[in-house]
């Protein structure tokens, strides 16, 4: 697949960078993780075409080519994706998100009904006021502290960035695995996402610890949500308990899996869109 890449000057006067793979099939927009740029995913390229998907993304507000939006909250993903989506002509497509990713296409799937023909998240988080879900239970301590941190405001999450590393830990032998093989594709958007600084890690993280804007239960189109068991970032609790309140998902959990390696069914991810949305 021939991905393009172009900008969009929104009404407010900010900058989306958008990719696009073409083509007159199903458009799926994929939303990326945190530290991500928005590139589609590569490895899941022939898997797509075999399908006749057609990739669509965005760079988040804050990441490489697209303007900051502070304060920004998850339900705002939605209005961004509706702008990509008039100015590409596309009136219907699919939701796809990894980790960070997971909120904002449940954003989408709640606040564009009318357009929205599926969702998928792989490995997301729940709201962080779900009820009665313990939020940080099963996380490694780094993602755990992490969040924390941006619980207490930004002052707090900025200072916390300013010392913080690579923790090997928060990701299981399969997901390091999987790092190390077809999804070492990583390299290629983690690196860029954070070459201006962590701002865009930042608002992500704020806006999963505050008021997402929108009720995930609400969604009307089919969802599915994918989850490793073994996932020590968003642990599977977040997928069971909105599939627990939620009436059109389906919940897919991967006891062997974690973070990354749970990918390795995003073909099947994708089979389950087509035919949904068909």
């Amino acid at each position: 697949m021939r991905v393009t890449e172009s900008d969009l000057r929104l009404t407010d006067g900010r900058t989306l960078h958008v990719y696009d793979t073409g083509g007159d099939g199903l458009a799926v927009f994929w939303h990326h993780g945190t530290p991500n740029t928005g590139a589609p995913p590569a490895p899941l390229f022939a898997a797509a075409g075999k399908l006749s998907v057609r990739w669509v993304s965005y760079d988040r507000p804050g990441y490489g080519g697209s303007s900051p939006l502070p304060g920004r909250d998850v339900a705002s993903a939605a209005a961004d994706v509706r702008a990509v989506a008039d100015a590409l002509g596309i009136d219907r497509f699919a939701a796809l998100g990894h980790s960070g990713g997971g909120p904002h296409a449940l954003a989408c799937g709640a606040l564009l009904p009318d357009r929205v023909l599926g969702v998928v998240t792989a490995a997301g988080l729940a709201p962080y006021d779900a009820e009665g879900l313990d939020w940080f239970a099963g996380m490694v301590p780094s993602s755990a502290a992490s969040l924390r941190a941006a619980v207490e405001g930004r002052a707090a999450k900025e200072a916390y960035e300013a010392g913080a590393g690579y923790d090997p830990e928060m990701f299981t032998d399969a997901d390091h695995d999987a790092l190390a093989g077809t999804w070492s594709w990583f390299d290629e958007v983690v690196g860029p996402a954070l070459e201006a600084g962590p701002d865009g890690l930042i608002t992500d993280d704020l806006a999963y610890v505050t008021p997402w804007g929108f009720d995930p239960v609400r969604i009307t189109a089919p969802l599915l949500r994918l989850h490793g068991g073994q996932d020590r970032i968003a642990p599977a609790a977040h997928s069971r308990w909105l599939a627990d309140r939620c009436p059109t998902a389906e919940l897919r959990v991967r006891p062997a899996d974690g973070h990354i390696s749970v990918l390795d069914a995003g073909a099947e991810a994708l089979e389950w869109l087509a035919a949904r949305a068909g």
